[in-house]
């Protein structure tokens, strides 16, 4: 059962890191020595609170009590906590998790430096960490371990799919604005070979300081002086939010200029409303009314989310990576899950995975979790039938091409 009858204990054993909407705010109590303890650590307060946070913690709590009501006798814990978008302290905070908090597991992990940085402490630990909300590639590439799963997607996948396209059908002159920091580097790097492989070009970029700007207007002066077919933004989040705004402000995305988001939402386009947004361009690897499974899905998560509010491929990210995990739990035993993450992650691998917010999939020897990518445009909103019904399907790229070549990422774990 779960912890207090279905009660979720939500808190750090850092101080003054812990934040759950949603959940209790009590301080930690002592675990119960036969529990699994799962540590999601995201952006609960920071600019990317709407595409992690709350809802990353309410697509967990789906997965726990779905396993827990068919498997009683597995007590699960769920602990929250906020990184603040600062590597260094949400560092602290998993250390402290593993050291003295009897975490097994860590999840959401919503940022690339981030999750980049703790690899060492988590195979130090022999614990593990499926990765939702990070983009960069590098995590199933140079920065691959045996002990870190990279669930929902990546940079490769996005700028692939996106980049490929619409270098097809026109939009051959790109210019990228580009948050100036790790998984923003990845993506315009990703993007950047497509766009060549392709046939098209890069004409030009700018990267402006992550975190510490709201005004956008000279990077988007500098894009729209380039002549560019399209404007890709290498962000997301808040940032990706106020950059569109903007570019409406000065005209970007008219006259044939195309807008394209390497990293882009439902949360992001909800956020800034179909005015805005139409026409844009954007990859998710998860749309709630896809099909009739992910539509299933959402329903049962609807009743932990505030109205309004879709999951990402992010959030339902952390559903499916914890169902998963919580069956090889059952199938190891909770002694041995608790006691090596090196061994739950080799039986992950091992079997195929299936749950209605991806459908059927498998786990690479890098650690990459495979399912399909599937290109969108934002609607108009005369074209939209209500809330949520924001995208139209261009294409869909299967799970065996999403992602990079297993031979091209230079993960130390692939044997040539």
């Amino acid at each position: 059962m779960i912890i207090d009858r279905r009660r979720f204990v939500a808190g750090s054993v850092a101080a003054g890191a812990a934040v759950a909407a949603g959940l209790s705010s009590r301080p930690l109590r002592a675990q119960a020595p036969d529990a699994i303890r799962i540590g999601l650590i995201t952006d609960m307060s920071g600019i990317y609170r709407d595409v992690e946070g709350p809802t990353s913690v309410a697509c967990a709590r789906q997965a726990i009590e779905e396993f827990t009501a068919a498997n009683p006798g597995i007590a699960v814990e769920l602990v929250v906590a906020d990184h603040q978008n600062k590597p260094d302290t949400g560092l602290s905070i998993i250390r402290e998790w593993f050291d003295r908090g009897g975490v097994d597991l860590i999840t959401d992990v919503g940022h690339s430096a981030l999750a980049l940085g703790a690899r060492p402490i988590i195979e130090e630990k022999d614990k593990l960490a499926i990765v939702t909300s990070a983009g960069s590639s590098d995590l199933t590439g140079k920065g691959c371990s045996g002990n870190l799963l990279h669930w929902s997607w990546d940079s490769w996948c996005l700028a692939h799919s996106t980049a490929t396209s619409l270098v097809k059908t026109g939009g051959d002159r790109w210019f990228f604005v580009t948050a100036d920091y790790a998984f923003g580097h990845a993506a315009q790097a990703d993007a950047t070979r497509f766009v060549q492989a392709a046939g098209g070009r890069v004409i030009g970029s700018v990267a402006y300081p992550f975190g510490t700007t709201l005004d956008f207007a000279s990077f988007l002066l500098q894009a729209q002086a380039s002549g560019a077919s399209v404007i890709a933004f290498a962000n997301s989040g808040a940032d990706l939010i106020n950059c569109l705004k903007q570019a409406q402000e000065f005209g970007l995305g008219s006259e044939g200029t195309r807008l394209a988001a390497m990293v882009g939402y439902i949360t992001d386009v909800n956020g800034m409303g179909l005015p805005v947004a139409k026409g844009l361009s954007l990859t998710e690897t998860f749309y709630w009314d896809l099909n009739d499974r992910t539509r299933a899905f959402y329903g049962r998560v609807k009743p932990k989310l505030p109205d309004g509010v879709f999951p990402n491929m992010s959030h339902a990210g952390n559903y499916s990576g914890l169902l998963h995990y919580l069956k090889a739990v059952k199938a190891l035993g909770v002694p041995e899950a608790k006691r090596s993450g090196r061994a739950v992650i080799e039986w992950m691998k091992a079997t195929p995975t299936d749950d209605d917010a991806f459908g059927p999939g498998s786990i690479r020897a890098d650690g990459r979790k495979l399912h399909p990518a599937h290109l969108f445009t934002v609607k108009a909103p005369g074209e939209s039938r209500g809330p949520g019904d924001v995208y139209t399907l261009v294409s869909s790229t299967p799970a065996e091409s999403a992602f990079r070549p297993l031979a091209d990422g230079g993960c130390p774990l692939v044997r040539a």
